[in-house]
């Protein structure tokens, strides 16, 4: 980042990056979601080989359900777009979303081979609407490592580097951190996953995360960090 750059207001200056390469932000999200899915729902329902049921821990077991939950965990879409729209060049472009598909290329290849759904439990969910149409679309597959889990992981280190880049103050800081953990909490909450997918996309997220953005700071690609503003 230039010198003018450090110098403006990170306000200005996550302005600056998110009118940077719009189509492309837009376009490229919108086409890695649509691919993703797409070969995610298809292992979904054509399956390779048996199904294992996640064991339920005693933590499960004390988180209540709380179908309210829901609006949190449907933010991820809007989450995940927040770290590519900062982003200023072609070259961080490419380099995040390399990253975060090969992230995903491993937990489907996971998916393929070892396929794994959460444990039913006795809730009607014809009394919840919203939690009912998810139940069906996503059916509770593919739960382990959590993917929804490991992209908002993936995407909390990210931004959270990117807004020490831009000197955010330290309130950015904690609604980022909060907003990734509401959404990791979430998925116990509206019981889409189990404590043990739940880790294991945990894992999965910050271990990609951590790689792919030594790789970016030994390149050179990601700026100076800054202190965030008291």
């Amino acid at each position: 980042m230039s010198e003018r750059g450090l110098q403006m207001a990170w306000y200005r200056q996550t302005a600056v990056a998110i009118s940077t390469h719009m189509y492309l932000k837009s376009i490229g999200t919108m086409l890695f979601i649509g691919l993703f899915f797409g070969a995610y729902f298809y292992m979904l329902r054509n399956p390779a080989y048996p199904i294992t049921l996640m064991p339920m821990t005693s933590l499960d077991h004390l988180i209540p359900f709380q179908p309210l939950a829901f609006s949190v965990y449907i933010t991820l879409w809007v989450y995940v777009s927040l770290p590519p729209a900062l982003l200023t060049s072609r070259r961080e472009l490419y380099g995040y979303g390399a990253a975060m598909a090969a992230m995903c290329l491993v937990g489907l290849g996971i998916f393929y081979f070892w396929p794994t759904a959460v444990p039913p439990v006795d809730i009607e969910w014809v009394r919840y609407p919203t939690m009912d149409f998810l139940k069906n679309l996503d059916a509770s597959g593919n739960a382990c490592p959590s993917l929804h889990v490991a992209t908002a992981v993936f995407s909390g280190i990210w931004l959270h580097r990117l807004l020490l880049r831009f000197g955010a103050p330290l309130w950015m800081l904690v609604v980022n951190g909060g907003w990734c953990a509401g959404i990791v909490y979430s998925t116990l909450a509206i019981r889409q996953h189990v404590i043990v997918d739940v880790l294991a996309g945990l894992a999965l997220g910050v271990l990609a995360a951590r790689l792919s953005l030594r790789e970016f700071a030994a390149d050179g690609v990601i700026g100076p960090i800054r202190s965030p503003e008291a």
